[in-house]
């Protein structure tokens, strides 16, 4: 009866039950196998417990729903298009400028959206044409953008830095930090790939100053956001839910009142948009750990380590395993539900192998940004295959070129463990 109700949950997760529904079923499942230990509210009861006793608590909390109001705010005003327009004036000049404006701009709006695909949808209408322009390729072209629709993963204030940072038990902070220069790695290969493409067939912008202080002045308003999260966080004069809360009254100030992109009527739909997002990630939340408080019980990561350490004698060995097993991850599951199922799991094994717990996160997310374009089904080539009206095969073949760079720049994160530290305080 337990295989058969283990078949049951599986078929009714292929064909795309809610993830909290499979996460709770699973944990009911487990609690039907040991009537001897557990009963029935045992599962009943966590999951108010996790949400309202320990969600609650976290400045998580406060900090996830109010980013996000922030990104959908930008993401419904016409912000997109001041960024695309300045990030032209101010880089397009440059060798392989006109890819750097859509690896910038995408690495930005990401930042605040998540990889939710919004990216794609927002920018891509903006990009495409520049880039053709520019006299590149059809398949460059797409390769690029469908790459860049989740860069930026790995800056503030990420979303899925926040949730991994709740959920692993490490300081958000740090992990902004930790982020910066694999972020930074992952940008300068797209650029450096573009910079090689451009020599053959690509186009720069002529710098012109009165276009580039018309596009300052259009996006002046906006500029400072970056600047509240980075200077506030980093210089110690905010937490995360403070630099929120600025950020999300900041931004509905500037494109309600200033900007006058959005009305005031416009933002009820807004809200319940943003805020169905977070509701679904707080279900799930609430469901995966529940779920891993049972998974704890039953010794499962232990038994995994010890499997593991009866196949995997070293660290890098077992990083290499953990890429391979992060990148199927990150084609089958969106990042939100992979952070909240995945983490609980790895994190003590990955700690047995002395992986440091900022160095981890970060080979985490980078797979899963790696994974949206992962072929037959990154999220990333569905979505642009929807946008740019294209066949999905032929998505793949444009982003290959991306997908092997991105691999070699992983590589380098995950046995380079000091460009993830390098920028880490030392802990008093």
């Amino acid at each position: 009866m337990i295989l058969f109700l283990a078949l049951l949950i599986l078929l009714v997760a292929l064909f795309g039950a809610p993830l909290f529904a499979v996460i709770a079923a699973a944990a009911f499942l487990i609690i039907g196998a040991h009537p001897e230990e557990y009963v029935f509210r045992d599962m009943a009861q966590s999951l108010p417990i996790e949400l309202v006793g320990k969600l609650a608590d976290s400045p998580l909390f406060i900090a996830l729903p109010l980013f996000t109001f922030a990104g959908y705010l930008l993401a419904e005003s016409k912000a997109p298009a001041r960024l695309v327009a300045l990030s032209r004036a101010l880089l397009g000049w440059l060798p392989g400028g006109i890819p750097l404006v859509a690896v910038a701009a995408c690495a930005f709006f990401t930042a605040f959206t998540g990889a939710t695909g919004v990216t794609i949808i927002a920018l891509g209408g903006f990009l495409y044409p520049i880039l053709r322009e520019g006299r590149y390729s059809e398949k460059f072209s797409l390769g690029l953008l469908t790459t860049c629709g989740s860069l930026g993963l790995l800056f503030p204030p990420s979303l899925p830095i926040l949730l991994y940072g709740y959920i692993a038990e490490v300081d958000i902070d740090r992990l902004f930090r930790a982020g910066v220069l694999p972020g930074l790695l992952l940008m300068g290969v797209l650029v450096g790939w573009s910079i090689f493409r451009e020599g053959r067939s690509g186009a720069r912008v002529p710098f012109a100053a009165a276009e580039a202080v018309r596009a300052v002045r259009a996006a002046a308003w906006e500029l400072p956001i970056p600047l509240i999260i980075l200077v506030g966080i980093y210089g110690g004069y905010l937490i995360a839910s403070e630099a929120a809360a600025l950020t999300a009254l900041y931004v509905l100030v500037v494109e309600v009142a200033v900007y006058r992109d959005l009305r005031v009527r416009d933002l009820p739909s807004i809200v319940r948009r943003s805020m169905v997002l977070m509701g679904a990630v707080l279900i799930i939340l609430a469901a995966a750990l529940g779920f891993t408080n049972l998974l704890v019980d039953q010794n499962v990561p232990q038994q995994i380590l010890g499997f593991m350490l009866r196949h995997i004698s070293d660290r890098y060995t077992f990083l290499f395993v953990l890429n391979l097993f992060l990148l199927v991850v990150g084609c089958l599951m969106d990042i939100f539900s992979a952070i909240l199922v995945v983490v609980p799991l790895i994190r003590p094994i990955a700690g047995h192998f002395g992986v440091q717990p900022e160095h981890l996160a970060i080979i985490f997310l980078t797979n899963l940004e790696i994974g949206y374009i992962t072929p037959p089904v990154g999220l990333n080539l569905f979505l642009a295959s929807l946008r740019f009206e294209r066949r999905v095969v032929d998505l793949y073949r444009a982003t290959l070129p991306f997908l092997l760079l991105l691999l070699a720049a992983l590589a380098v994160i995950t046995y380079v463990p000091a460009l993830s530290t390098c920028l880490l305080p030392a802990v008093k």
